[in-house]
């Protein structure tokens, strides 16, 4: 059967064009998937209770953590597969398609089988209580393998995606998520399985997007598909595929590492309804967060393609357009959390308590959501066009350099002058947005040359 090259348009077709047919699948993927998330907690707060909103929120970080192993190959190997199908080297393409998939499946093994080994430290360490620790730990036991799948999909649907099949790469993400939300309610109430029925209902559903991308790379019609020759593993490709995956490996590993301390801060100010209310805020922006990574993720295959053909011109383009439509996504979420919290809160939980913090916390953490849309575009737009360094700075600059010291530093000084510690820990939030931002500004501007960049110089 003939293949057909689908990704020439990437360098001839209007950029508007492209951009609206490769980010459109990719942010409807993420808002199904986003909703899922929501409608998962829903179910979870609603059908067990407040502790266990508490529990899963203590999840978030060790799920960031393998989510990190996945992003490192899926992400690098997404990006690299653009650049090397810009130079017109399908083979080169094919060797990322099976070194990426063997290098997925070894390192997403040895985490899941770690997290296994070590679950009940891991979820102390990231402030898990007497009263939250059984609800997290009982989500885990039965998501975990769901995690070493998801790694799997996503490395392999980022690959769909960047071989010219944004629309079909879509369809398995949601596919996932609407399947996990017909499961959700069956598990968690018709048959009783409270928690643990949400864990299972999220494995089965990752289980088959796994395997649904798998079969697409079988596909004599796909223009990339498994090779002999590709499963052969080469240093030079793990390498290139790691180091533009270092950016959102390292990111999420600092989320993780910043939620377990955000978590102790707020168990120290506020108690376990401060955690609580932290994971409902991080729900409502995941999902603005997730749609700015599916914009994206529109934008990555087209920036990459074009920076290994040498289209300065064109990556300025799509670049530009990139960037108000995501700073745009961020303005709309912050106003409607600046206005509505207490709606918003109460979607989550009918306890008053919790409804009465999380209006304060959604106010300062979202308030400067256009400027984490800012920071997000710019690193994922240099981990597109394999300029690994830059990326890790800017992913790693709200975070890590900024919120870490804000989280701990801020509420002291708070009670120093005689206000509420908890309000400092949402107040260290909104100044590490802004000072992330100012950081990513700096070094785009320090690489501006990479707009003007022609064939002859690559």
């Amino acid at each position: 059967m003939e293949t057909i090259d689908r990704t020439k348009e990437l360098e001839t077709k209007p950029i508007g064009h492209l951009l609206w047919v490769y980010a459109l699948p990719a942010v409807i993927s993420q808002i199904i998937a986003s909703v899922y998330n929501i409608v998962d907690r829903i179910f979870i707060g609603r059908g067990v209770g407040a502790l266990a909103i508490a529990g899963l929120a203590i999840t978030f970080p060790l799920m960031n953590i393998i989510h990190a192993f996945g992003s490192l190959i899926g992400v690098g190997s997404a990006a690299r597969m653009s650049i090397v199908l810009g130079k017109k080297d399908k083979e080169w393409a094919e060797n990322i398609l099976g070194n990426s998939l063997i290098f997925t499946l070894i390192l997403s093994s040895l985490v899941v089988l770690f997290c296994y080994l070590f679950l009940d430290r891991i979820l102390l360490m990231f402030g898990a209580t007497a009263e939250t620790v059984a609800y997290a730990r009982e989500y885990m036991v039965y998501i975990l393998p769901g995690m070493f799948l998801i790694t799997v999909a996503f490395n392999l649907t980022g690959l769909i995606r960047a071989s010219g099949y944004p629309t079909k790469a879509m369809l398995i993400m949601a596919g996932g998520a609407v399947f996990n939300i017909i499961l959700d309610p069956i598990l968690i109430f018709a048959l009783d399985m409270g928690i643990k029925g949400a864990a299972i209902a999220s494995t089965i559903s990752i289980f088959a997007m796994a395997l649904v991308s798998v079969l697409h790379f079988v596909q004599p019609s796909s223009f990339i598909r498994f090779k002999a020759h590709a499963w052969k593993l080469k240093g030079y490709i793990f390498k290139n595929i790691t180091l533009i995956g270092m950016s959102p490996f390292l990111m999420n590993l600092a989320a993780a590492g910043v939620v377990g301390i955000l978590n102790s801060q707020l168990l120290r100010y506020g108690g376990d309804f401060a955690v609580g209310t932290y994971g409902i805020c991080n729900t409502y922006g995941n999902f603005l967060v997730l749609m700015i990574i599916g914009v994206c993720q529109g934008m990555q295959p087209i920036a990459g393609y074009n920076y290994g053909a040498g289209h300065g011109h064109r990556l300025k383009h799509v670049y530009g357009l990139t960037m108000w439509i995501c700073v745009a996504i961020g303005l709309f979420g912050s106003v409607v959390s600046c206005i509505f919290p207490g709606a918003m809160m109460r979607v989550f939980t009918t306890e008053s308590h919790l409804i009465e913090m999380g209006k304060t916390a959604l106010r300062f953490s979202m308030v400067m959501f256009p400027l984490i849309g800012f920071t997000i575009v710019n690193s994922n737009f240099f981990q597109s066009i394999d300029k690994p360094w830059v990326a890790i700075i800017t992913s790693l600059s709200r975070q890590v350099i900024f919120l870490i010291p804000m989280s701990i530093l801020i509420p002291i000084l708070f009670i120093h002058f005689g206000w509420n510690g908890l309000n400092g820990v949402w107040v260290s939030l909104t100044i590490s947005d802004v000072l992330g931002a100012v950081l990513a500004a700096i070094l785009l501007f320090t690489q501006r040359h990479v707009f003007s960049i022609q064939s002859d110089k690559l």
